[in-house]
């Protein structure tokens, strides 16, 4: 684990989560064997609610958001690139339905919810990344996914929950190769091939590190493409050929794998401060859902 600046720890915290991830993991994760009083399954729900239960338990934030991805077709990406995770299967409608419980579940508890049709979560952490710096805030962003690292400023971490693992800005080029303001140039690169993202053919992780470890940004080493050939690294010839026939897709690409800061995220510290549940949504929830008794007073025990 990467040690973190002591000032760090100085400056307040907003915690931004990747739910969509989370839910995915518990219902791979979770045995079959969890129903509503309807009769769904609701095993994804079961995995999500005692992952968010021990998130509040252990960091126990102030101010927190949890995103999710409203679909996987009709982001601004798929206008722009309609291959744009296409490579993924739609959820089964049980599972659709059980994301919407997961939903329920995280405002029952009195965070604030993102989701949008036209960004994924992504930019809506992203963005809320962004208006929170320049109010003088930090980010802990809990995912393990990659494309955060650009997010990622001097005083934000990153923790992925499952492996017990944070990191800054450093940690991003320990893992990648690159710095955080180069990663939406090196995946456009490499390639994604979670979000169906080719990159440049031959062009792979090292490659696409060393690249911009030499050249700084993709713009500047298309500008100077001629000057790949002549590098220290094997392929180096046939690299820059393919950078001159995929270029202009590489800049695509890029559209693609940057994080958006325009998208409707959290603006101001009180959005993100939990609320208080005066509606019983959570005990209404429970019946639904079929938690047994140790769950709903873990539930309630973090209510405010």
């Amino acid at each position: 684990m990467e040690a973190v600046n002591t000032a760090t720890h100085a400056v307040p915290a907003a915690y931004l989560v990747d739910g969509s991830l989370y839910v995915f993991r518990a219902w791979h994760s979770m045995p079959d064997e969890f129903f509503d009083v309807d009769g769904h399954p609701v095993n994804a729900v079961h995995g999500y609610t005692r992952f968010l239960c021990e998130l509040l338990e252990r960091a126990q934030p102030e101010h927190i958001a949890v995103a999710f991805d409203a679909s996987l077709t009709s982001s601004f990406r798929n206008a722009i690139y309609p291959a744009y995770k296409a490579n993924r299967e739609l959820p089964p409608p049980d599972l659709e339905r059980q994301f919407v419980q997961c939903r329920a579940i995280t405002e029952a508890l009195g965070i604030h919810l993102m989701i949008d049709h036209s960004f994924e979560a992504d930019d809506l952490i992203g963005s809320t990344v962004w208006n929170f710096r320049a109010l003088g805030w930090r980010s802990v962003i809990v995912s393990a996914d990659k494309d955060f690292g650009q997010l990622l400023g001097e005083h934000d971490e990153q923790w992925d929950y499952a492996r017990g693992v944070r990191w800054g800005a450093a940690g991003v080029h320990e893992r990648l190769g690159v710095h955080p303001h180069q990663v939406a140039d090196y995946l456009a690169l490499c390639g994604d091939a979670v979000d169906n993202i080719p990159g440049v053919p031959g062009v792979g992780a090292k490659t696409a590190a060393v690249l911009l470890s030499h050249f700084g940004s993709l713009d500047v080493l298309l500008e100077r493409v001629d000057e790949v050939g002549y590098l220290r690294f094997r392929g180096a010839a046939a690299c820059a050929m393919k950078l001159r026939e995929h270029g202009e897709k590489a800049r695509l690409y890029r559209r693609l794998t940057r994080i958006a800061l325009d998208a409707p995220g959290a603006s101001t510290v009180d959005t993100l401060l939990r609320k208080s549940d005066p509606q019983n949504r959570l005990d209404l929830l429970c019946d639904q859902l079929g938690f047994g008794a140790f769950t709903r007073s873990r539930l309630r025990s973090l209510l405010r």
